[in-house]
């Protein structure tokens, strides 16, 4: 039988597998499906939400709640989460709103302590939001992407795979993969190579993006210049994913910060 605290309170439309244990006083609103190993800490909330396996959700903490967004009327929307998610003490994890119907979680990302994601994000696997970081509505953050404390992220941006932002950063404007930002406003500070070192990218590859930032953002060029040449030359993969991310971009580019500190920093 599944683990429930008798203090739980349930909604009876729940679907929850008999291995998901459920601590004292914690609430599991109306259409919510918890998958196999998945707990629930005292006191939080979860509703309105699809869960996959393996999912932590500690004390105090509100997943799937209503946006926090004056235009929602109580539309049925939902905030769903892949498998082995970690989210700590006192996170609010929003559900989506009539304009994307759903927030969407995916795997293995670990949301410290005070962290927000708002309506209608979109955040991929292995995403570290460090404490008290705050992601406004429809934002999307790429796999493997690292949120320094403190950090707030506008409504609409996105951030690329791979980046690391910078503890304090007030992030206004789209930032590429691979790339580090930080500062308010944020901008640029070179590639996060020690993130593609520890996934395991060959070194071929990380010059290859270290080349491309260098043209795009040093070279003096604009971007559809920048981004024209670099295209001409068969470039490997991962530029090709720098380039289209550019090309996608609604907010605008972010740029890096100028002078010699900009070439410095990419060259580390």
């Amino acid at each position: 039988m599944t683990d429930i605290h008798p203090t739980a309170v349930i909604d009876p439309s729940v679907k929850i597998d008999p291995s998901v244990k459920i601590g004292p006083y914690a609430v599991v609103g109306p259409e919510t499906v918890i998958g196999p190993n998945c707990s629930i800490g005292a006191h939080a909330v979860v509703e309105y939400t699809r869960m996959g396996r393996e999912n932590r959700i500690m004390p105090g903490a509100f997943v799937g709640t209503p946006p926090q967004d004056l235009k929602y009327a109580g539309e049925h929307t939902l905030l769903v989460m892949g498998d082995r998610n970690t989210v700590r003490e006192c996170v609010t994890l929003n559900r989506g709103t009539a304009a994307h119907g759903e927030t969407r979680i995916g795997n293995g990302c670990l949301f410290m302590a005070y962290s927000h994601v708002a309506h209608d994000c979109v955040i991929g696997d292995g995403v570290i939001l460090v404490n008290s970081v705050g992601v406004a509505g429809h934002v999307e953050i790429g796999d493997y992407t690292v949120v320094g404390g403190l950090a707030g992220i506008h409504q609409f941006v996105r951030i690329g795979r791979y980046c690391m932002l910078g503890g304090g950063s007030m992030v206004g404007k789209d930032v590429p993969p691979f790339c580090n930002c930080q500062g308010d406003r944020a901008t640029l500070r070179g590639l996060n190579l020690l993130g593609m070192r520890r996934a395991g990218l060959p070194r071929e590859t990380i010059s290859s993006v270290k080349e491309a930032y260098k043209v795009l953002f040093l070279s003096g060029m604009g971007l559809e210049d920048a981004m024209a040449e670099l295209k001409s030359t068969s470039p490997c993969r991962e530029v090709l994913d720098m380039i289209s991310f550019m090309e996608r971009s609604k907010r605008g580019i972010m740029r890096p910060a100028t002078g010699v500190q900009a070439e410095e920093e990419v060259t580390v």
